[in-house]
Order: C-alpha cells, then structure tokens, then sequence
C-alpha cells in the first residue's frame, strides 16, 4: 500500500474517532472536553483567570459555537447532531486544505531552491 493511501486510511480514522473527545467526557461525567474551558471555567479550575485569556475571550466568536447551528445547543443527543457533523467535516476539510496548500508550496519551494 502507497504512503499516502495509508496517510488517508489514519486520518479518516481520526476524523471518525474525534467525537469521542466530546462524548466519552460527558459520558465519564468529566465535564468538558480538554482544552474546550471559557475564561470562567479556567478560572475555576486553576484558581485565576489569566490576564491574557481575559482580554481576548471575546475578540474571538466561533462560527458553529458549541458545535451547533443557532437552537440546536441544547438539542438532546447534540453530538450526534448534524450540526455537529458538519462542524466536523468543516473543520477536517480546512484543516485538509491548509495543509494541502503548505505542502504544494514547500514543495514548490524546494525544487526553485534546488534548481
């Protein structure tokens, strides 16, 4: 099997497992996933906010927050919404193409280097 048929077999196998990451956490009664806390709930688990965290919690706006489209937030069984599927295909399918577009140009890059 090709580098790349198998570089593509493990990323869909990641994209399939990434709703793990929101559904095991409320499952276990953990809470949220890592790394998914407001400015408040860091502040509750560590005690402070950092000034950092604070200045810049609402330059930025997530264009699905929660996942959701706008009323689905606290639709039961959210997760396996099909907003929270299209997040996900969105998020896989830029995150996919930025790295598409470095890759074309590195490559593009190293060869007028090595001319």
């Amino acid at each position: 099997m090709k580098t790349m048929a198998r570089l593509w077999i493990g990323l869909t196998v990641l994209v399939v497992l990434c709703p793990l990451g929101l559904i095991l956490p409320a499952k276990l009664g953990a809470g949220s996933a890592w790394g998914e806390w407001s400015a408040d709930a860091v502040g509750k688990l560590v005690g402070y906010q950092p000034s950092g965290m604070q200045r810049l919690a609402d330059v930025w706006k997530a264009p699905l927050p929660d996942y959701a489209l706008k009323g689905q937030e606290s639709a039961p069984l959210h997760a396996l919404s099909i907003s929270y599927i299209i997040s996900g295909l969105l998020g896989g399918a830029v995150t996919v193409g930025i790295t598409l577009l470095l890759g074309k140009a590195l490559a593009r890059r190293e060869s007028s280097d090595a001319a």
